[in-house]
């Protein structure tokens, strides 16, 4: 995987995370993950960090990851090197201190130059793989905002700015097909739309990230 550091320091690295990788197993494959290559490069970072207990009472190791991107969602991540730097992230994330800006492309022209996408988010009542942000969504549902900018468009096709509020499973994919603009090429939300452009990716990448380091800078 090409998988590359685009920033490191004592307590954190910053990677860019390729599409088509998992960030850490979910106990049901052994298919190669980020966590694993974080394994891999820095063995120091082995057990940084929480783990995630399994119903069968397996545990699943994370090491130094402290947030997550979508298996086809390419884009930036944070990695602590060490558990202080971890819990010092992770309170940033649950603070909402943490800003990210992503990047799309999505089907058809969106006419807004700036919009704010407000729809809580519930599990589909019609795919269980799905999250969804429509009327009759099951579940308890849980608040969620995307802001977005348009950059540039087309009569099919518009490439925005998005600016995540919360941090909802699969929110950003939910809430542009919640107004007819699901992304690009993605094979859970837009399954029936025709993936072109020459891509073989979904088209959404975690441009940037803002967060406050454990030495002082941002």
């Amino acid at each position: 995987m090409n998988i590359s550091v685009i920033y490191e320091d004592e307590n954190i690295i910053a990677v860019n995370k390729p599409a088509g990788i998992v960030v850490h197993s979910d106990g049901r494959t052994k298919e190669y993950t980020l966590s694993d290559w974080v394994v891999e490069h820095y063995p120091s970072i082995q057990g940084v960090g929480e783990s995630i207990k399994l119903t069968s009472g397996d545990e699943i190791q994370k090491h130094g990851i402290v947030h997550r991107l979508d298996r086809d969602t390419s884009g930036v991540m944070i990695i602590a090197k060490n558990q202080e730097a971890f819990l010092f992230l992770k309170k940033q994330f649950q603070d909402r201190e943490i800003k990210k800006i992503y990047r799309a492309i999505v089907y058809g022209r969106v006419k807004e130059k700036k919009g704010i996408i407000d729809k809580p988010i519930g599990k589909s009542r019609s795919d269980f793989r799905q999250w969804s942000a429509e009327k009759g969504a099951r579940g308890a549902l849980r608040e969620a905002t995307t802001e977005y900018e348009l950059l540039k468009s087309t009569k099919d096709f518009s490439y925005l700015s998005l600016y995540p509020k919360t941090g909802r499973t699969h929110q950003i994919r939910v809430h542009l097909r919640s107004i007819g603009h699901p992304v690009l090429c993605d094979k859970l939300y837009a399954k029936n739309r025709p993936c072109t452009g020459g891509l073989l990716r979904m088209a959404l990448h975690a441009f940037s990230i803002f967060i406050n380091t454990p030495d002082g800078t941002s």
